[in-house]
């Protein structure tokens, strides 16, 4: 068994199996490179998949990058960026940490891009993190800070700077198994010590620098005093398990787990093979490969966990608020975890303690959101985040924040006045009671009533001499003809439907043309009777009521043949205009055979590219009027 320190470059790894508790770095999943190499940690890249979807989460598409000016803050910041383009994340500013930037250069790029109000921490936690405590970087601490599960090694550790920064920010942590701490585990831990280990010098400098326990080197002493000033005989009563960060659920889950499971593999293997000479020790190497690769461990009733194919564990994340107390003791406030295998979130923002005042949600965006009713246009430039926002076009709605297309409302639907939403369409017609329709009504109803007057005048008197002169049955047929046709309007108002389509033009026609015909026949009638004035005129045997009803008869019949024939080939019937005026539906009738309507209302024809004509008999708007 060996174990690879947290991302220690491994160099050329020979063919025996490795069990790393700590390194992430997600080159070490090439099993071509590495094929014997194994960890019981998750690489760094699946950590950035959760890390996007809790800046997604939040709507977080501006942010900054602190990165470590060492390999791993290079590596890390390029993963990081292609993870983030993937979902439409952009970078407002990166900071490397060996930017000798003045203070007044950094309140520069702080504020160019002071909308971005979440910054992540990129590369390990080593040496280099110790400048993050310069004054220069002072202005970042009122930003709100995510750190991934590595920095939680040397949390303890962190200069006082740092730990403002880690203090109300949110932190990811692989969730650990919940027997870590088990009587065994701290049975062996309380008799791990100097005393009973002498030669182990890591222990000796754990006592001095945890302890202030004096060494048996003396240059360790003098170096120690030199900058803390004081150090004691210890009793011999300390133990790792005094030690705050010592039973964090971190490290010494995943230092157990590790060798737990290559106890269970070696444990397999010896039972399953015999006892190898030193010849076939590449084939014993490959064996405890094979059997590491296959084994499923599990503990105190856990699920199982076995090696994925990229030969590391699959844990949950946690995401953890992590808040600096007082008396400088962390509480580690668990707020919500990720599940890679479901990619499924869950957050819970009560118990969330944030930076900011009054404990709002911090805002890191390049522009607004887009309210609904209106759609991202991208600005010119490089930034995708950066856009502005627009109307939606007409009868396009957009019912979600930062919609990027509007959507189409149905052909007998519309948009509301925010644009949030697709409503019916007005329905549009010459209603009873629009004042065009009662102006009509009441001249059509006073005509009415004078031709109804007249008519009852011409009854009455229907015996004497001028109402006889007149053509008496003529006249009753002009004047209820022509009521008629005054009754007739009342059939162009209301809503249209196809058997009121059919009589307007029909009834009004007929009716009309009636009159017509009546009029014609006295003024034939008036003629012939001047003619036959004359002695001897051959004009006297056309005098009496056989001409004028001829006359009548026969230019009614043609006008009541046109009509049965237009109903009876093509009649008229009702169609919904939804294209005339945009939100309205103006329902009105239509005529397919041009010729023949015009015959019927006595309009002459006019040449249309249109396949329908529109009668405009019910004036469904004024301008239509």
């Amino acid at each position: 068994y060996r174990k690879c320190g947290h991302q220690t470059s491994l160099g050329v790894i020979l063919d025996l199996g490795y069990i790393s508790y700590g390194a992430t770095d997600p080159s070490l999943s090439d099993r071509v490179t590495f094929p014997y190499f194994y960890r019981t940690v998750q690489s760094d890249e699946g950590e950035y998949i959760a890390l996007c979807k809790l800046l997604k989460y939040f709507g977080w598409n501006w942010i900054g990058i602190l990165r470590s000016d060492d390999y791993s803050g290079y590596r890390d910041h390029q993963l990081l960026i292609k993870h983030l383009s993937r979902e439409g994340i952009c970078v407002a500013f990166t900071i490397s940490q060996w930017e000798n930037l003045r203070i007044g250069e950094l309140k520069k790029k702080i504020n160019k891009f002071y909308s971005a109000s979440v910054i992540i921490i990129c590369g390990d936690v080593g040496t280099s993190t110790l400048k993050l405590s310069k004054p220069e970087l002072y202005e970042l601490r009122g930003k709100t800070f995510i750190f991934l599960s590595k920095w939680l090694n040397q949390v303890d550790v962190l200069s006082y700077f740092v730990s403002k920064l880690l203090h109300g920010s949110l932190l990811f942590m692989q969730k650990r198994r919940n027997d870590q701490f088990v009587p065994r585990f701290k049975e062996f831990s309380d008799s791990y010590k100097p005393s009973n280990y002498p030669e182990d010098n890591l222990l000796e400098n754990i006592w001095l620098w945890k302890f202030c326990c004096l060494s048996k080197d003396k240059i360790k002493n003098e170096y120690h005093e030199f900058l803390f000033r004081f150090l004691d005989n210890c009793s011999g009563k300390e133990k790792l398990t005094d030690l705050p960060a010592y039973l964090v659920p971190y490290h010494s889950a995943s230092l157990m787990n590790a060798v737990e499971i290559m106890s269970v593999a070696l444990t397999h293997m010896q039972n399953s093979l015999p006892k190898q000479t030193s010849q076939y020790k590449h084939m014993y190497n490959y064996q405890l490969h094979r059997y590491l690769r296959n084994v499923s461990y599990t503990s105190d009733g856990s699920p199982a966990l076995s090696f994925t194919e990229k030969r590391d564990f699959i844990y949950e994340y946690e995401i953890v608020n992590p808040q600096l107390g007082s008396n400088k003791t962390w509480t580690w406030n668990t707020v919500g975890n990720y599940v890679p295998w479901a990619q499924r979130l869950t957050l819970t923002q009560e118990k969330i303690r944030w930076k900011t005042p009054n404990n709002k949600l911090p805002i890191s965006w390049c522009s607004e959101r887009c309210v609904p009713g209106y759609r991202k246009v991208t600005r010119p430039g490089i930034y995708m985040c950066c856009y502005d926002c627009v109307w939606c076009p007409e009868g396009e709605i957009s019912n979600t924040t930062d919609s990027e297309n509007c959507i189409q409302c149905p052909k007998m639907e519309w948009p509301n006045k925010k644009k949030t939403k697709c409503i019916p369409k007005t329905v549009d017609y010459l209603s009873y009671t629009h004042i065009l329709s009662a102006f009509f009504s009441a001249t059509s109803a006073l005509f009415f009533l004078a031709s109804l007057l007249i008519l009852g005048v011409f009854i009455t008197y229907r015996d004497s001499p001028i109402v006889r002169a007149n053509n008496r049955s003529l006249s009753f047929l002009l004047l209820v003809s022509i009521k008629l046709s005054f009754l007739s309007v009342f059939l162009f108002l209301g809503r249209p439907v196809d058997i009121t389509c059919m009589l307007r033009n029909v009834t009004f026609g007929i009716t009309f043309s009636i009159a017509v015909s009546s009029l014609l026949a006295k003024t034939i009638m008036v003629c012939v009777a001047f003619k036959a004035t004359k002695p001897g005129s051959s004009w006297r045997k056309w005098l009496g009521v056989k001409l004028s009803n001829s006359v009548v008869l026969f230019c009614s019949s043609i006008q009541i043949i046109i009509c049965m024939t237009w109903l009876a080939i093509s009649p008229p019937f009702q169609e919904l205009d939804i294209h005339t005026s945009p939100g309205t539906i103006i329902i009105h009738d239509v005529a397919v055979e041009v010729t023949v309507s015009g015959l019927v209302t006595g309009r002459p024809n006019v040449p249309s590219n249109k396949r329908h004509l529109g009668i405009s008999c019910n004036a469904h708007s004024e301008k239509a009027v």
